[in-house]
């Protein structure tokens, strides 16, 4: 082998070994990519679809669109971390009304009904009697290391965990679980609900340029350099 070769051998090496770890990430992205299309088409469909009746015991599965009925217990409600939106036009702060809904032979089910500013310009009234409200399950959510604390006597909370909620607010064992309310805007413009399914970031199509671009531009730079050694 000649010394010009011999010069190129470990770059070579070690041009091949990242270039095949850099193929491989930016192929497995393009997998992930197909993946989280499938994931975003099933929820796009559920969102189209229409609400199942929420069964009186057992837990669907997270994210389902669900009906649920019962009597609403505004006296027991509690507001859910806080967001900025527009009223008619007007910047203002709020939070997410979340309010028990009683379930003969179920439960009690602690529903989002949706953001409401805080102090709400104009007194809020909720449907009395028997309501059916439609949505989505939403799991139980435990505090992180970074999690506001939650602030039981003025009933502000910040963690949406409904086994905690329904024991400080009196009502024992409630669903395991938390339905988010879907719908239209009142005119009154709140209770806000939700007006979709919740969806995961879809970045993979990036990530799979960012590693094949990276692996296009290692081999350019390998090629200069074995040129630069062969004609030296």
């Amino acid at each position: 082998m000649s010394p010009r070769l011999r010069r190129l051998l470990v770059p070579a090496l070690s041009t091949a070994v990242m270039l095949a770890i850099l193929l491989g990430l930016g192929v497995w992205q393009v997998h992930r990519l197909a993946w989280k299309r499938g994931i975003l088409a099933a929820i796009a469909a559920a969102e189209a679809a229409p609400p199942v009746p929420l069964p009186a015991t057992g837990t669907p599965p997270d994210f389902t669109k669900v009906a649920a009925s019962g009597v609403l217990r505004p006296d027991l409600a509690v507001s859910f971390g806080a967001a900025v939106h527009d009223l008619r036009g007007v910047p203002m702060l709020g939070a997410d009304l979340v309010v028990p809904l009683i379930r003969p032979g179920a439960p009690p089910l602690l529903v989002d009904l949706g953001w409401v500013p805080q102090p709400a310009p104009a007194p809020l009234t909720l449907p009395g009697g028997v309501v059916s409200v439609a949505g989505f399950v939403h799991p139980p959510v435990k505090p992180g290391l970074f999690s506001a604390s939650d602030d039981p006597a003025g009933r502000r909370y910040y963690t949406l965990d409904p086994a905690k909620i329904g024991r400080q607010i009196g009502l024992g064992r409630v669903a395991p679980f938390t339905l988010i309310a879907m719908g239209d805007t009142p005119a009154l413009g709140y209770p806000r609900p939700a007006d979709h399914l919740p969806r995961p970031p879809n970045n993979h199509l990036q990530y799979a340029a960012t590693w094949f671009g990276l692996a296009g531009a290692l081999a350019v730079i390998f090629a200069a350099y074995a040129r630069k050694v062969l004609t030296a």
